[in-house]
């Protein structure tokens, strides 16, 4: 099964072309060598909680994506809202996806208890916050990776945790 997945980057200079979508290749790779999946969405929108909140419900409800990835706005910046944006389309939080991301970043670096990435569920979409950074991209997804089919699998019905 080819998985499908949405990539969402969430990056003011992004949105207006200052700066190249790097993070954007590394999901790419990623996604289709690791996880077996093709991305049927992707865009750039601005730091803007109405913004983001706007292209995860199209990608989770439109293109039924089984995967939104987002890259950016996880800092403490004032304009990083995307945990926010994410958490208000949300029906059901993952605590610990982003728990696990978090540990792995600790591994390499302190700075992994300032990321504020959450993992949640929108009807039969698994939406995951990564990092804006390519290296810090790599690192949460891949200490994921392993999981995210059978996470798919359960908020599509078909995992084995999903009949009682």
């Amino acid at each position: 099964m080819r998985w499908k997945v949405a990539l969402l980057t969430a990056s003011d200079k992004g949105s207006r072309g200052e700066r190249e979508d790097t993070s954007a290749q590394v999901v790419r790779e990623l996604v289709e060598e690791e996880l077996g999946g093709d991305i049927v969405d992707y865009r750039i929108v601005p730091d803007d909680q109405d913004e983001i909140r706007a292209a995860l419900i199209e990608m989770a409800d439109y293109y039924q994506a089984d995967l939104v990835l987002t890259t950016g706005g996880t800092g403490l910046g004032l304009r990083d809202v995307t945990p926010e944006a994410t958490l208000k389309i949300a029906e059901r939080v993952i605590p610990g996806m982003a728990e696990t991301m978090r540990a792995a970043e600790m591994q390499r670096s302190r700075m992994g208890m300032l990321f504020r990435g959450v993992c949640v569920i929108r009807g039969n979409t698994l939406i995951v916050n990564l990092p804006g950074d390519p290296k810090g991209v790599s690192e949460h997804l891949m200490a994921i990776m392993d999981m995210l089919p059978e996470a798919m699998e359960q908020v599509k019905g078909m995992g084995r945790d999903t009949e009682r």
